[in-house]
């Protein structure tokens, strides 16, 4: 056992040596060999991962140079930012399973939204943030600017103008960390998202001009850029928490640029691992196992593969301490 690692990293090394615990230290092992062998690599966010605080944990994995990309969900985008504004005002419910239809009502009556165990407030966190953005998007609209999601969101966060709102450490929230890194993101299906929403509400309006906001497409062609110009060498790791468009969109970019740009040489992502309970079945995209992405084109017969069945909320933390030497 490694006399270098904290408290945390060796209980785990301690004990978790069997089933979805040594899946979870194997895909943790093979991660920090990707780094040390000079690879980079991406997280994509799925679920609600911002709502359950994995900033606590990510926050750090971005300002020690542990991923150099992120691809997220609009509502991961989003409910970063709203939980650093509105953390007070947030209400838990832990009996969320035993909740009624009518209980639910009462929620929305309250202006409450809920995910899962968590009910995030209207007013200090959605019309909080939507206040501060729209006067980026029209300032940009005004002058026919045009940017990514995750731009605006990091206009707005390094203006300081947020600052008066702050309720927990920043050092906890992984969108401060990126954008003070400018960590390159890529969000696809922003538009489902509760900013997207708004935006899209102001669009209706005449507003403010769709295209002020750069598009999916775009965001598919920059990642590409990007992919060609940082996967020489050891190349790019995909973790993946959860499933859904976070993982589904990037992870495609390899076999776009491979058969639809006949770019014949371009790697294959170099590591592979998602987390997820869901179960696997070999009828659905998101849950199959990774070597059915090999017939896809996009991870390698040689490339390591990792699949962590398990809660993210539980496990990502866990990675990310083994990763930090926790």
């Amino acid at each position: 056992m490694s006399t270098t690692r904290g408290p945390i990293s060796k209980f785990m090394e301690t004990n978790y040596l069997h089933f979805n615990a040594a899946a979870m230290m194997d895909a943790a092992k093979g991660y920090e060999t990707h780094l040390d062998e000079g690879g980079k690599m991406m997280i994509t966010l799925a679920g609600a991962m911002s709502t359950a605080e994995l900033g606590i944990s990510l926050a750090e994995m971005i300002r020690q140079d542990k991923v150099s990309i992120i691809s997220c969900t609009g509502a991961n985008l989003e409910e970063d930012i709203m939980n650093l504004v509105a953390h007070s005002h947030y209400k838990r419910v832990p009996n969320y399973r035993d909740l009624s239809p009518q209980d639910e009502w009462d929620l929305l009556e309250n202006h409450y939204n809920r995910v899962t165990d968590t009910c995030i407030p209207e007013e200090e966190a959605f019309r909080r943030l939507q206040k501060h953005i729209h006067k980026i998007w029209k300032d940009a609209d005004t002058a026919g600017e045009r940017y990514f999601p995750h731009e605006f969101m990091y206009k707005m966060l390094l203006s300081g103008d947020l600052e008066q709102y702050y309720e927990i450490d920043p050092k906890n929230s992984w969108m401060l960390a990126a954008a003070e890194k400018n960590l390159p993101i890529v969000v696809p299906g922003w538009e489902d998202s509760t900013m997207g929403n708004i935006f899209a509400s102001y669009v209706m309006k005449s507003e403010l001009k769709a295209t002020t906001m750069k598009s999916g497409i775009e965001y598919m062609g920059w990642l590409a850029d990007w992919y060609i110009a940082n996967s020489t060498g050891k190349g790019i790791g995909f973790f993946q928490i959860g499933g859904g468009i976070a993982g589904d969109f990037p992870i495609c970019v390899v076999p776009m640029l491979y058969q639809d740009m006949e770019m014949e040489n371009i790697p294959f992502w170099s590591y592979f691992c998602q987390i997820s309970d869901s179960t696997t079945s070999y009828g659905s995209y998101s849950g199959a196992v990774p070597n059915e992405k090999i017939t896809w084109g996009k991870l390698d017969i040689h490339t390591p593969k990792f699949i962590v069945e398990s809660d993210a909320t539980i496990v990502c933390p866990l990675i990310f301490a083994w990763i930090l030497k926790m």
